[in-house]
C-alpha cells in the first residue's frame, strides 16, 4: 500500500477524501465509494498504486483524440477500481472488481513508474494514456509517471469520466498534455445511470481547458436514456461556452453489463447528434464506434476542404500544412499536430 493523497483526517477516526467529487467520508477500516482507497488508523492509503490489470499499444485515435498527434500511438495502461457505477460499462470486469469481490486481493502486475516510461518509450509511443478504467482512482501513480514521461519527451493522456475535485483535476492538469471527458448527459442520466453527478464533470472540463490541457469530449449515446434533443443540444451548447474548438465524439451505444435491455444506437441518432452539434456552433463533431460509417474525417472549419481523412482508428491521408494549417485556405485548425 502507498500513501495517498487528497485527503484530510476528521473527528472518529475517519478521513474525508477529496480526490474525486463523492467526497466520500471514510470510516476506520472502510474504503470509499471506488473501493481501492481504505482507511487505515486515521491514514489513508491507495490500494493499486503500480498494480496494472492492463498494458497495451494503442493508437491515439482509439481514445478517442483526432487533434492531438493523430497517427501516433499511446502505451495504454490502467488499474482496477472506478468512481462510477455506470449501468452500462463496457470494461466492469476490471472497472467493478474491487466493489464486486471486496475480499479478493487486488489484482494486477507491479510496475513502477521509470518501468512504465521504459516501455512507452521502447515501444516508440509518444505519449501515456491512462485510460480503460477511470484513472483518477489512481492519480497518485499518473503522477509519478506522467512528471518521468515528461522527461523524456513523452505526453501525457487521461481518458477519463471528468468527476475530479478542483484539487485533484488542478494536479492532473499540471502534468497532462490532453484529456478525453466523458460528458455522459444531464443531471438525471448521472444520477440513475451513473450514480454521480453532471455538474463536477462540466467543472473539469473548463478547468481543464483553462489549464492550456488539449480537451475533447466524448458522449456515449443511449436509446431513449440521453439521445434526446434537449440533451444533445444542452451538451453541445455547454461545449461551445467553453470553446467550439473542443471536438466533440457522438459515439454508439452497444448491450453491455447491467443495461441489456436497449438496442444498439442506430446510425441516424448519431448523425442527428452530429447535426445537433454543429448546428450548436461547435467546429468538429465526429460520429464513433460505427465502423463503415461517414463521420471520422477532418474538415477545415473555415473553407471546408477535408484535413484528415480517417477509417475506424487508422489515419487515411493528412493534409494539414506546418502547425495545422488548412492547405485550401490556410486557416488554423485547433489541436496538438507536431
Amino acid at each position: 500500500m502507498v500513501d495517498a493523497m487528497f485527503y484530510e483526517g476528521i473527528d472518529g477516526g475517519k478521513v474525508r477524501c477529496f480526490l474525486c467529487a463523492h467526497r466520500c467520508v471514510i470510516g476506520d477500516g472502510k474504503r470509499g465509494i471506488c473501493a481501492v482507497r481504505e482507511n487505515r488508523g486515521g491514514k489513508l492509503y491507495t490500494l493499486v498504486y503500480g498494480r496494472l490489470v492492463a498494458m497495451s499499444v494503442d493508437p491515439i485515435e482509439k481514445k478517442p483524440l483526432f487533434h492531438f498527434l493523430p497517427g501516433s500511438r499511446s502505451f495504454s495502461i490502467a488499474t482496477v477500481g472506478c468512481n462510477f457505477r455506470c449501468e452500462h460499462c463496457q470494461n466492469y470486469e476490471i472497472s467493478q472488481f474491487p466493489r464486486e469481490r471486496p475480499d479478493v486481493e487486488i489484482p494486477g502486475r507491479q510496475m513502477t513508474p521509470g518501468a512504465v516510461v521504459s516501455a512507452a518509450a521502447e515501444q516508440g509511443c509518444r505519449s501515456i494514456s491512462y485510460t480503460y478504467t477511470e484513472p483518477t482512482i489512481f492519480l497518485e501513480f499518473v503522477l509519478d509517471c506522467a512528471r518521468l514521461a515528461r522527461g523524456r519527451g513523452i505526453k501525457n493522456v487521461f481518458v477519463s469520466n471528468g468527476f475530479m475535485t478542483p484539487e485533484s483535476a488542478g494536479a492532473a492538469a499540471a502534468c497532462l498534455d490532453a484529456n478525453n471527458i466523458d460528458l455522459k448527459g444531464d443531471e438525471r442520466f448521472y444520477r440513475d445511470i451513473c450514480h454521480a453527478r453532471a455538474a463536477p464533470v462540466r467543472e473539469t472540463i473548463r478547468l481543464m481547458k483553462a489549464k492550456g490541457v488539449w480537451v475533447e469530449v466524448t458522449t456515449l449515446v443511449i436509446p431513449g436514456l440521453n439521445d434526446s434533443d434537449e440533451i444533445l443540444g444542452d451538451i453541445a451548447g455547454f461545449i461551445k461556452s467553453v470553446d467550439p474548438s473542443i471536438p466533440w465524439h457522438v459515439s454508439g451505444f452497444y448491450p453491455a453489463y447491467r443495461l441489456l435491455d436497449r438496442p444498439p444506437t442506430p446510425v441516424a441518432t448519431l448523425k442527428k447528434a452530429m447535426e445537433t452539434g454543429l448546428r450548436a456552433g461547435l467546429k468538429h463533431v465526429y460520429v464513433g464506434n460505427v465502423p463503415g460509417e461517414a463521420g471520422e474525417d477532418t474538415y477545415c472549419p473555415s473553407c471546408g476542404a477535408k484535413v484528415i481523412s480517417r477509417a475506424g482508428y487508422s489515419i487515411r491521408g493528412m493534409r494539414l500544412k506546418g502547425k495545422g494549417a488548412c492547405p485550401e485556405c490556410s486557416h488554423i485548425i485547433d489541436g496538438v499536430w507536431e
